[in-house]
């Protein structure tokens, strides 16, 4: 029986064993046969699936939507246009993201502004506008 054992799976993957068996918990990676010894002897295609899941993770994709795209991928018929409307649709979410994150800098800048760093706490404008209900 060949395959690789999980060490060396995880090694050429540049994850952790702990990973490498989160994932297989998550159906993103086959469960492996296990060898005469009881060894799980994964494939040596898994190395190349954990890559391109690392690397949809660092691009944003959630677990689940990188599930959507193996699915995709092992999907006779399926269309580079039905992986296109997914990018797309995390361009969008990384937009909105972005959109987020200067506003939420932005209201932070102006309360930044507002405090000198001189005053007692129990004056601190940062403080009381966390605290003031909306």
């Amino acid at each position: 029986m060949e395959g690789l054992k999980i060490g060396v799976v995880a090694k050429q993957s540049g994850v952790n064993l702990q990973t490498v068996h989160y994932y297989e918990r998550r159906g993103l990676v086959p469960k492996p046969p296990r060898s005469a010894s009881n060894y799980r002897l994964y494939p040596t295609d898994t190395v190349r699936r954990i890559r391109f899941i690392k690397h949809a993770q660092d691009l944003g994709f959630t677990l689940k939507e990188i599930q959507d795209l193996l699915r995709l991928r092992a999907t006779t018929g399926a269309r580079c246009g039905d992986v296109l409307k997914r990018a797309e649709a995390k361009i969008a979410d990384i937009d909105e993201k972005i959109r987020s994150l200067r506003s939420m800098r932005k209201a932070l800048a102006r309360l930044t502004d507002e405090c000198s760093g001189q005053i007692p706490i129990s004056d601190c404008p940062i403080l009381e506008s966390l605290q003031e209900e909306e």
